[in-house]
Formats: structure tokens, C-alpha cells, sequence
């Protein structure tokens, strides 16, 4: 049973806390207190947190730099794919909302999944564990750059069509001329 792999951290031991904090690298304890929300009582609930990276940032960005690398695929596939459906380019702005509130809770359950495999494999020798900590767990910091030259490349792109205004092929058609009265006489 999954759940019973680990301690959830609100009731966590000093050696779980410490794995907990060791996978989840940068900002350790601005996690483990949204994850204690989720700990309360006897099993894993969701509470509503808010993650302003997730939200603010292209959220699969944020889902790569803590590896979380399916839901990053989920959020780079499913506001492309909900905006050629539903031809709304704000639909984005739905998933962006949706990542900010979910994110927490979803990261939450990828660590406690992560650390439970990790114990239960490399729990003998600390120096293995230490290893796969490092490996599955942290960040990918490149990521960082990435997100920054993509911010760039946007509004380097948003400037230029600014300036030169919408290609020839895709002006928008010249209203109709009002046609002219016609006397009879």
C-alpha cells in the first residue's frame, strides 16, 4: 500500500524529516509547511495552497525545474491542445490557475512517492540513499535559463509584431465602401 512507504511529515521522524528536506532541496521549508496541510489527520488530503511559480511562470517550467517530468509533459501538451480545440487562446490562463492551485499537492505526493522508493531500495547503505536523493529529488537549475530565454524571445517577438504590425497575408479586410445614393430621376 502506497501509503504506508513513508511517514507523512506532520508526524515525521528527525530521519524522514531530513529526507524530506534533503529531496526537496531550494526552498525546503516554504514546502514542508504547505505539505503539512496536506498530512493532517490519518491520510493525505488535499487543502488549497497556492504556488505563485506555477502560476506565474509557464507552469510546465516550474513542473521540470522540481522533476516532475509527466506532469511537465501534461502542461506543455494540455494548453496547446485545449487552445486549438476550443480556438480561445485564454484557455491558458485556466491551466496557469489550475498549476498554481495544484501544484503543492501534486508535488507533495511526487516527493512522499520518490522518497518511498528510495527507502525502500537504499535504506541499508546511507551513502546510496544520499546518492539517490540527489538524483531523483533537487532541481533542475538550467531550466532557470531556459525560462528566461523563452521570456525574452517573446517579447522580443511581442516588440517586432508590435512595430511592424500583422503580416500582408493576414490583414484584416477593409470594411466595404457605403454605396453612393442613387437619384432616379
Amino acid at each position: 500500500m502506497p501509503e504506508a512507504l513513508i511517514v507523512a511529515p506532520a508526524a515525521a521522524t528527525l530521519s524522514d524529516e531530513t529526507l524530506w528536506r534533503q529531496f526537496i532541496g531550494p526552498h525546503a521549508d516554504h514546502y514542508m509547511g504547505h505539505f503539512k496541510k496536506f498530512s493532517l489527520g490519518d491520510e493525505p488530503k488535499f487543502a488549497l495552497t497556492w504556488n505563485w511559480s506555477a502560476f506565474l511562470y509557464i507552469s510546465f517550467f516550474w513542473f521540470l525545474y522540481r522533476k516532475m517530468y509527466v506532469y511537465a509533459l501534461v502542461y506543455a501538451l494540455g494548453p496547446m491542445l485545449s487552445a486549438y480545440v476550443t480556438r480561445d487562446f485564454t484557455v491558458g490562463l485556466v491551466w496557469s490557475i489550475m498549476a498554481g492551485a495544484t501544484a503543492n499537492y501534486l508535488y507533495y505526493w511526487h516527493c512522499r512517492e520518490q522518497i518511498g522508493e528510495i527507502k525502500k531500495s537504499a535504506w541499508s547503505d546511507p551513502m546510496k540513499q544520499d546518492e539517490a536523493l540527489k538524483e531523483a529529488g533537487g532541481v533542475q537549475p538550467y531550466v532557470i535559463w531556459v525560462g528566461v530565454a523563452m521570456y525574452i524571445f517573446l517579447a522580443l517577438t511581442m516588440i517586432k509584431l508590435l512595430q511592424d504590425g500583422l503580416p500582408d497575408g493576414d490583414q484584416l479586410p477593409a470594411k466595404p465602401a457605403k454605396p453612393a445614393a442613387i437619384s432616379t430621376t
